[in-house]
């Protein structure tokens, strides 16, 4: 089953309709996320909890890491850079922090709330190698912009 990002819109704008709790927002759409495509293994925010660090927020999925530095890990590239990182091959990634072995493949996007501020990364991990691209990255943005930038 792959996800219908216009679907999910929907259904995440009629489930967060007057939300403005971050925590609350993160774990509704972790939830709808998860579940609606078999290549997501993990699913998750780490929040902005401090100067260039992430601490694990709302996820589904097995354990993820507590803490990672913007320093570290395709998490903290996404931070630290702003830009979505695209891994096919988390072994290829020079610093990947290897939270679960099952992940192979892995997207992650920053989190920016309506002032433009850092908020989070969104991290989806994969067992399968290669299992996003563009469309998931434009998909998955669009989702973040109108669920935490409103």
């Amino acid at each position: 089953m792959r996800i219908d990002y216009a679907q999910i819109a929907k259904t995440l704008a009629a489930l967060t309709e007057g939300e403005d709790d971050p925590v609350a927002l993160m774990a509704t759409m972790v939830c709808e996320l998860h579940h609606a495509d078999d290549r997501f293994d993990w699913t998750g925010f780490y929040r902005v909890t401090g100067p260039e660090m992430l601490k694990i927020g709302p996820y589904q999925g097995s354990h993820g890491c507590l803490q990672i530095p913007f320093s570290r890990g395709v998490c903290g590239a996404a931070a630290r850079s702003g830009e979505v990182q695209l891994v096919d091959d988390v072994h290829a990634f020079d610093g990947h922090i290897a939270c679960a072995n099952s992940t192979l493949s892995e997207i992650v996007l920053p989190v920016h709330d309506a002032s433009g501020a850092l908020i989070a990364v969104l991290d989806i991990d994969s067992d399968q190698p290669s299992a996003f691209g563009e469309a998931d990255s434009a998909g998955l943005s669009r989702l973040l912009r109108q669920t935490f930038a409103r």
